[in-house]
């Protein structure tokens, strides 16, 4: 398993961007990106000449699309052929992400809290959800430096929601890159572990996303483990329910050497916190020589737990980067 530095949401002059797909993926690279899925509005036309562009770059280009409705905007990602997205009504999104499951894809809510009509048509979720379960993904932080935005504390919020209704959704970031113009502004990154032992590049992010085996950060890559007296659990993993006892123990660990060079917070005071369905459960100083932490947690009722790592950038303390959940069984045969 291997963690590689993806962006889940992007787009070409195919659909509303100003870039090419060749330029979509040298500006992915240089940004130490390992993978970029092309997500442009309703149309897959801009992933012709995928392969070659692959093979020239490096760069693994994932397919994907994102449904750009009156109701709302969906990422699929995944699917290697169109699937309609014109049948979507505002109360029948489930028959449209069963059409993208069954070709093998799968759909994440874009921004559910940006500013809709008239300022960006379909931008804010309206969709009646009926069934949770069928949302694979969230897409929390929106844009460059995402943390800061309120659309994307009100996604974040709702993600933590659905985790505490015992839902199990991964979260995710994407710039919704349109342009190469260059910005200053801190750029998010979705990491996913990827098993590379079969499949295609495509397939595989796409297991690793649906399993949510996801971290999500502006610097410092951010992993988690709990671990029982018989085995380890990851994060996007269920510890089962024989497994459960009074406590855990929580390994994090903190990769500052993580797209080394494209990203630097000096006066960061970086502060690393464990979160579960109970809220804060612990608090910790993180020193920059120090890569690995281990925290026994309660494992009284737990439902799931992330790990967050805080700091300041550009003189606001805010969350700089955090993990997708592990999750606590709560019955048999979960």
């Amino acid at each position: 398993m291997t963690w590689k530095a993806c962006e889940l949401h992007s787009h070409t002059f195919h659909s509303d961007g100003k870039q090419s797909l060749l330029e979509l993926a040298k500006g992915a690279k240089a940004l130490g990106f390992d993978c970029v899925a092309l997500t442009d509005h309703n149309t897959m036309t801009g992933l012709a000449g995928k392969e070659r562009i692959e093979e020239e770059t490096g760069m693994s280009i994932i397919s994907g699309m994102e449904w750009t409705t009156f109701y709302g905007h969906m990422v699929t990602i995944g699917l290697t052929e169109f699937v309609d997205w014109r049948l979507a009504g505002l109360g029948d999104i489930h028959q449209g992400i069963a059409e993208v499951h069954a070709h093998g894809g799968i759909a994440g809510m874009a921004h559910p809290f940006r500013i809709g009509s008239p300022m960006c048509t379909g931008c804010f979720w309206e969709f009646n959800i009926e069934d949770w379960n069928d949302i694979d993904y969230i897409e929390v932080w929106s844009g460059t430096f995402p943390s800061i935005k309120t659309n994307n504390a009100r996604a974040f919020r709702l993600w933590t929601e659905k985790l505490n209704e015992g839902f199990r959704i991964a979260a995710t970031s994407g710039r919704d890159w349109h342009t190469q113009e260059q910005t200053d502004e801190p750029v998010s990154v979705t990491y996913l572990n990827i098993d590379e032992t079969e499949g295609s590049q495509t397939s595989r992010a796409v297991r690793a996303l649906a399993a949510g085996r996801a971290s999500v950060t502006m610097g410092p890559l951010v992993t988690l483990e709990l671990r029982t007296a018989s085995a380890v659990y990851g994060i996007g993993d269920c510890v089962p329910k024989q497994e459960r006892s009074g406590s855990y123990e929580a390994f994090v660990t903190i990769d500052f050497q993580a797209r080394a060079g494209l990203w630097h917070y000096p006066e960061a005071g970086y502060t690393l916190v464990l979160t579960g369905n109970h809220g804060q459960m612990s608090e910790q100083q993180v020193r920059l020589d120090e890569s690995v932490y281990r925290i026994e947690i309660s494992g009284e009722e737990l439902m799931w737990v992330r790990a967050e790592l805080k700091g300041t950038v550009r003189g606001v303390r805010t969350t700089i980067a955090f993990t997708n959940a592990i999750y606590a069984a709560t019955s048999e045969g979960e």
